[in-house]
């Protein structure tokens, strides 16, 4: 059993993030036009070609918000700020071309594990050790379509680049 699957065991208020759903969310841009995918994809790839895969690391467990959290994400290191490197590139690219308006905060790598299930008013902690913080290298930029429904967000691969490095 992983690390996760222990975390969550027996939280009737929390709402699982499904495996293959788990990432990092480097730009989110809305709603696009069929017909704009693949340029969208091409204008935000192309800027990537030949950077380094950034490498990350769990830093915690975080809740958020602390004191009623709506979701529980791993607050990942972004240490050598590769994976701030490949935002950059990736939103500079797409704000020129008039795609994607920066955001005004600042970037926060983390990966959302878990969602409070709607009408639980609040979540407990998560008990138990930390999770494991060996660092991983995240090679693959993919373009997703999310699909929203009551029993969680899925996602639709659109376009995938493989970082070198």
């Amino acid at each position: 059993m992983s690390w996760r699957e222990r975390a969550l065991a027996g939280r009737a208020d929390l709402r699982p993030v499904a495996v293959e759903a788990l990432h990092v969310t480097l730009v989110f841009l809305g709603y696009l036009p069929e017909k704009e995918i693949e340029r969208t994809a091409a204008i935000a790839f192309e800027p990537l070609g030949g950077m380094a895969a950034p490498t990350l690391a769990v830093r915690e467990l975080r809740a958020v918000p602390p004191r009623s959290p709506r979701l529980f994400a791993l607050d990942l290191a972004d240490d050598d700020g590769g994976a701030r490197a490949v935002l950059a590139a990736a939103a500079d690219a797409l704000a020129g071309a008039r795609l994607y308006k920066p955001e005004k905060r600042p970037f926060w790598p983390h990966i959302t594990i878990a969602r409070v299930k709607r009408g639980e008013r609040r979540a407990a902690p998560l008990a138990g050790p930390q999770p494991p913080a060996h660092p991983f290298v995240a090679a693959d930029v993919t373009l997703y379509r999310s699909h929203l429904s009551p029993r969680g967000a899925s996602y639709e691969a659109l376009g995938r680049l493989r970082l070198g490095g």
